[in-house]
């Protein structure tokens, strides 16, 4: 057999790979369209409006309303502000140094009064500028959080209702139920003397009257009153405020100026 007759093993043919064609790219322009009728749908169905209007700012706004909740949980149907949610943002205000000052919008009924007072404490201690305004009413343990503020405002038709520490549920009726209840009614009176104008003489005036209130103790006072009777600062609305707190903003930098 002579070389050429040796067989030459022949390789399949192999279809030639067709070319890669690219993907197309997605149509932003359809997608933020989209994206963007989405957000408003959804604007209109939660909050009535087409778009939320957003401002870079220096000031933190914080809204207390409702029934403050504390260590038991409140039913659904009741519009509460939850103590462990306000909280860690009193925290993170404290010490994020973009944040220069705190406004605290109050339309509450009162609630828990360790939940308030602890809220109240920590408004107090704060560094950082705030201001208060009570906005409808600032009922019962809402005073506490009204004058923990630098400084407190009321709108000529908000009303603060003062009235002793009140227990629903089960009571045992023995002396040191009511001792724990006045101790902690001293708690409530000498933080508000201590953070307002008013006197303790004249808060317990206020306290323990007769003859105004559906349960015959407490008082009613009703915007200016508040002033006259040196639980508030001053009345006055949002601009009156959003004034005052710009103004101890910048005292508190010219002091941190002095200082440096």
């Amino acid at each position: 057999m002579s070389a050429t007759d040796i067989p030459v093993p022949t390789t399949p043919d192999v279809p030639e790979p067709h070319p890669q064609i690219p993907p197309i790219p997605p149509d932003t322009t359809k997608i933020s369209r989209r994206a963007k009728k989405n957000a408003t749908t959804e604007n209109i169905e939660e909050l009535g409006t087409t778009e939320v209007p957003t401002a870079k700012t220096n000031i933190h706004v914080m809204t207390i309303i409702g029934q403050i909740e504390g260590h038991m949980v409140l039913p659904p149907q009741n519009k509460a502000t939850k103590y462990e949610h306000i909280m860690p943002q009193l925290i993170a205000i404290e010490q994020n140094p973009e944040i220069e000052g705190l406004l605290l919008l109050l339309n509450t009924v009162g609630g828990d009064v360790e939940a308030g007072l602890a809220i109240a404490e920590m408004v107090a201690s704060m560094s950082k500028p705030t201001v208060s305004i009570v906005l409808g009413g600032g009922h019962s343990i809402g005073v506490p959080i009204a004058v923990s503020a630098s400084h407190s405002f009321i709108v000529e038709s908000a009303s603060m209702t003062i009235h002793p520490i009140r227990l629903t549920g089960l009571v045992i009726g023995a002396q040191s139920s009511f001792d724990y209840l006045e101790k902690m009614q001293d708690r409530v009176n000498k933080f508000v003397a201590t953070h307002s104008r008013v006197s303790e003489s004249k808060w317990k005036e206020l306290l323990y009257k007769t003859g105004e209130l559906s349960r015959d103790i407490g008082t009613s006072v009703v915007g200016g009153d508040a002033v006259s009777n040196g639980l508030i600062n001053e009345v006055g609305g949002v601009s009156q405020a959003l004034a005052k707190l710009d103004q101890l903003i910048r005292a508190k930098k010219e002091t941190k100026g002095l200082k440096q």
